[in-house]
């Protein structure tokens, strides 16, 4: 008889780095440096779903490339809203885009950007600040899945009006529907604010520098990773950064390294927002 995993069952610690080194070698991607107990409750989830035997899903995601999409959206978290965390835009246009105004055009990077929700935000808040069309933001994820239906840019109707209130509190001008088109039970973002936004593949675990940057967001991915992969990426961060660049890791983020405060200067500390000093 299979052993099935029920919901208060828990991989055990061996078993779990048998799965992250058969992911590594079969697929190329690295869990190793995730935190442990987020991995477990995640791989737990997809065997009580799926109704698997640990023995079942390393077969499974050795012989099903399907699957392991599957998987990766599992385990890569994709929760997201536009404007989570309005006093985050706030502080955003309060401090740095003054900043940003100051160059003829700004490159924007929001890492592990999802299903580009907070890319929209920011191509919205950019263009009521007068910097639409000088500014192009990248919006990147590890997860396939999720980047093409960022650029879609297409929102379940029910979806855009909860984030309304989000819209309210950050202080701008009329509505969230107002940059959106609605078709009836979807909602479709503006062309223009497509329009200097592209979405692509990028592992902040073993991929590298791609762009230098005026300011780089990625808000709500470091608790999930370990610390020493925190600094690993940190350095990434920092070597994509223009002088005085801005990184923004959001109220649930810190940089706990002491190498790396010596880096930056705290611009907000609630809001987590970091300007890259020195060379």
């Amino acid at each position: 008889m299979k052993e099935v995993l029920d919901k208060d069952s828990n991989l055990t610690t061996p078993q779990l780095t048998e799965l992250i080194d058969l992911v590594k070698k079969i697929h190329g991607f690295d869990f190793g440096d995730y935190t442990k107990a987020s991995l477990k409750r995640r791989l737990a989830r997809i065997m009580m779903l799926k109704k698997l035997s640990f023995y079942d899903l390393k077969h499974i995601l050795v012989n099903d490339q399907a699957f392991f999409q599957e998987f990766l959206e599992e385990i890569t978290v994709n929760v997201t809203e536009m404007f989570r965390d309005p006093s985050f835009y706030k502080a955003l246009n309060a401090q740095v885009i003054p900043y940003l105004s100051t160059y003829q055009y700004t490159k924007i990077w929001c890492a592990g950007c999802s299903s580009g929700e907070e890319v929209y935000s920011l191509a919205i808040l950019l263009k009521e600040e007068g910097l639409g069309k000088k500014s192009f933001i990248y919006g990147t994820d590890i997860n396939t899945e999720v980047l093409k239906e960022a650029r879609k840019g297409i929102y379940s109707l029910r979806k855009i009006k909860s984030y309304a209130e989000n819209y309210l509190f950050t202080g701008l001008p009329g509505s969230i529907t107002d940059h959106f088109t609605i078709m009836y039970d979807a909602a479709a973002i503006h062309s223009e604010l497509k329009q200097n936004t592209l979405f692509s593949v990028h592992n902040l675990i073993s991929d590298t520098i791609f762009n230098e940057f005026q300011m780089i967001s990625c808000r709500n991915v470091f608790i999930y990773f370990e610390t020493e992969l925190q600094e690993r990426i940190l350095d990434l961060f920092y070597k994509s950064l223009c002088p005085l660049g801005y990184l923004c890791l959001g109220n649930k983020e810190t940089i706990r390294s002491d190498n790396f405060r010596k880096k930056f200067k705290v611009i907000n500390q609630k809001e987590n927002i970091y300007q890259k000093i020195g060379s």
